[in-house]
């Protein structure tokens, strides 16, 4: 989680509201003169983009999304998450984070994960994957994630069971496996980084350089299939949240051939190969030390 994301967490809930309302009105606004303009992107156009991006059918895609940052969108989050399925040969698979909340892990007090109905907080685009698209959802109460194609149900039916969000058995790490690609359209690593804490759980957090983890572990309520769980987690520790500098990591994986800046829309947009990624920052690590709060090394 970002600097900006852990301040967030420590304003009144009601004061979030307000400013949440604002910023929408605000932004209909602006959609609304580039709608009259004639500045529409429709399912075509953006599949277009898709294409001209990088993104490779063949390859499972992992999306991170800011639907504001697109532009004016004919048909909405729809036309988005169409599109993207467009992009895709049906023997591929398209993820998406679905994180019930937007708190630190460690203040995470939702009640209960319902698996099935919990909306996700991962913006306009992912909800709309998540309830009306994806045919699986992983069960981990912190970093759940939404699926759709073949895989799906690989992806996504062990989640649960592991002890971080981001191990062996999660969405985060198989997808790296699969050598699939991520596209983060309108945010950045330091917004969006999920997958780099798969890289961390690869090395393994009890030897990680960094007390990332708190010592103790929050025990969740997820509803599943109909069965109220128990899923206990590691939970991050917010000390090291603070530290985080994931953008800092964008001119070593585009200099090595991981990243690369594409658009989508209007929007400014990374797309990364995960298992390059993976291998180069495992590497980089050994070397040089370089993690997320050390990009530049140590």
């Amino acid at each position: 989680m970002s600097v900006r994301d852990t301040i967030r967490s420590m304003v009144p809930t009601a004061l979030l509201e307000w400013n949440r309302t604002r910023k929408k009105k605000q932004q209909r606004k602006i959609l609304e003169q580039k709608r009259a303009a004639g500045a529409v992107w429709t399912r075509e156009k953006l599949l277009a983009a898709l294409k001209e991006a990088g993104v490779d059918a063949e390859r499972d895609l992992l999306v991170h999304s800011a639907m504001s940052k697109i532009g004016y969108v004919e048909g909405g989050p729809a036309t988005v998450v169409a599109a993207l399925q467009d992009s895709l040969h049906p023997s591929s698979t398209l993820l998406m984070p679905t994180s019930p909340v937007v708190t630190l892990q460690a203040k995470h007090e939702l009640a209960l994960f319902d698996v099935a109905s919990t909306p996700s907080k991962m913006g306009a685009i992912t909800e709309y994957f998540r309830a009306n698209v994806a045919s699986h959802r992983s069960a981990h109460p912190l970093e759940p994630v939404a699926a759709y194609g073949p895989r799906a149900e690989a992806y996504t039916s062990l989640h649960h069971t592991d002890s971080t969000s981001y191990g062996t058995n999660s969405p985060w790490r198989k997808h790296m496996e699969h050598e699939g690609q991520i596209l983060y359209i309108g945010t950045t690593l330091i917004n969006s980084g999920t997958s780099l804490h798969a890289v961390e759980d690869a090395i393994g957090h009890e030897d990680f350089k960094f007390p990332i983890y708190l010592d103790h572990r929050k025990t969740f309520n997820v509803l599943l299939q109909g069965r109220t769980l128990s899923i206990t987690s590691t939970v991050h520790n917010p000390v090291w949240s603070n530290k985080r500098e994931c953008d800092g990591l964008i001119p070593l994986l585009e200099t090595k051939g991981a990243l690369k800046h594409v658009t989508v829309g209007e929007a400014p947009a990374l797309l990364v190969d995960a298992a390059q990624m993976k291998s180069i920052l495992l590497e980089e690590y050994a070397l040089r030390g370089v993690t997320m709060y050390t990009p530049q090394g140590s």
